[in-house]
């Protein structure tokens, strides 16, 4: 039920509120109505009661004209001649009555009834005044009320009935961009991840929706593209070392006796390390991707950090005829394990790609807005503009001919990036005139 719940319609939400609404609308109108005019009824009945108060107390005031009981009934009967709804009651102190009026009176009589004194002489004796009870018959403006309760309440009902119809009409007609909107989202599969919502002909209240699903399917059409050309890089990555093993262990099989086992296995055991450095790194990517972050702890100088990867890289920097320095320092708070990473994936980068003879620069410093930055710059060939986004994509070689391919697999510096967004920063590269410079940009805490 609860779930039920959840998921009512829209439309039937808008239609019930809309027909509470209007029935609590029309009521309220109704029983204004209502009120106002038993208001003015009651009104009504007070003020023609006071009129025949005032008619009544100058009959009964003059001693004179009423010391005759009989001439004094005359005169009240003449008085009540005309007025069936009124019924009156004249008593004396003691409580005996020396006039009653009750030929009016019937079983179904609803009686509003007003009672005052009348002096009976000039002294104004209590013991002598008149009791009188003048009652009106209010049965008729009672029948009037109570059928004018029943036709408002027909009003109200028959009203909010009729406004719920047109409103249920009205909100299914209002909700059919929303099922249009719905048609086109159904169309839209992994197949056709290109196709965008029209929003040409949709209200201005789902245009914002409609960009903001429409960005989303670009970034999820981006980040699918990304998989698939990255689930094809991994193919191909693997394949070249699972078949140097292939054929490594047939050839061995077809001639056991011409193959040297140990360089067999030792060919073999250097593409399995091969291998196992894909997987790894890509299981790093994967987490960071997942956004695993930094553990960061206090760095007093970043220079003594490049100074030891630069000893670790010292072989390969010599093999290449290369020389390196570290210039500048830092300090902040940094996860230096990956920081070490980073510096060791942007030296073996340079490394591969810096003019022999040259010089190889690891640069450290801190901005003005507080960010430090972290590259290494090195001379050789000048990176196609264009590709320079590209560098820290995944698989990707900024050298078409892959001539480092066996040593390289394009994760490096893809890894670097990760790093720099695993500290909250980013990445960055320019080539100019021969003059690489790749590094990352990250808040010292």
């Amino acid at each position: 039920m609860k779930a039920l719940a959840q998921h009512r319609s829209l439309r039937q939400r808008l239609s019930w509120w809309l027909a509470l609404q209007s029935f609590a609308g029309l009521g309220v109108v109704c029983l204004m109505v209502y009120l106002v005019t038993e208001f003015n009824f009651r009104d009504r009945q007070e003020e023609t009661l006071a009129q025949k108060e005032t008619v009544i107390r100058h009959l009964l005031q003059d001693g004179k004209e009423h010391g005759d009981s009989e001439d004094l009934a005359h005169k009240l009967d003449d008085f009540l001649v005309g007025h069936g709804d009124l019924s009156l009651e004249v008593a004396q102190a003691d409580g005996m009555v020396i006039y009653a009026h009750a030929r009016n009176q019937s079983a179904k009589a609803v009686w509003r009834q007003r009672q005052f004194e009348v002096a009976q002489a000039a002294d104004q004796t209590p013991s002598r005044n008149l009791r009188v009870q003048l009652s009106l018959d209010i049965r008729t403006d009672n029948q009037l009320l109570h059928r004018l309760a029943l036709t408002l309440l027909v009003a109200a009902i028959g009203g909010a009935i009729v406004v719920s119809l047109g409103g249920f009409s009205l909100v299914n007609l209002g909700l059919a961009p929303v099922r249009r909107l719905a048609g086109q989202t159904r169309a839209v599969s992994a197949d056709n991840l290109h196709q965008r919502l029209d929003s040409a002909e949709q209200p201005l209240e789902l245009v914002p929706l409609i960009d903001q699903f429409n960005a989303l399917l670009a970034r999820i059409e981006k980040a699918y593209l990304q998989m698939e050309g990255f689930n094809a890089d991994v193919a191909h990555e693997l394949c070249t070392p699972l078949a140097t093993l292939i054929a490594n262990n047939e050839l061995a099989l077809l001639r056991p006796e011409q193959a040297d086992m140990r360089e067999v296995l030792a060919s073999n055991l250097e593409e399995l390390h091969r291998l196992t450095g894909i997987v790894n790194d890509m299981l790093f990517l994967s987490q960071a991707d997942r956004g695993v972050g930094a553990r960061r702890a206090p760095v007093a100088t970043l220079a003594s950090v490049a100074v030891d990867v630069l000893d670790y890289h010292e072989a390969a920097l010599a093999e290449a005829g290369l020389t390196a320095k570290v210039v500048g320092d830092a300090h902040g708070a940094f996860d230096v394990p990956l920081l070490r990473r980073a510096l060791s994936n942007l030296l073996g980068n340079a490394t591969r790609y810096a003019n022999p003879g040259s010089i190889v620069q690891v640069n450290l410093r801190t901005i003005d807005e507080g960010r430090v930055l972290i590259s290494v710059t090195n001379y050789g060939s000048t990176i196609d503009p264009e590709r320079l986004p590209q560098l820290f994509d995944r698989f990707f070689r900024a050298d078409p001919a892959r001539s480092h391919g066996q040593s390289n697999h394009g994760l490096g510096l893809a890894i670097v990036g990760a790093i720099a967004r695993m500290h909250q920063g980013k990445p960055f590269a320019s080539s100019e005139n021969g003059v690489t410079n790749v590094g990352i940009e990250i808040p010292p805490n």
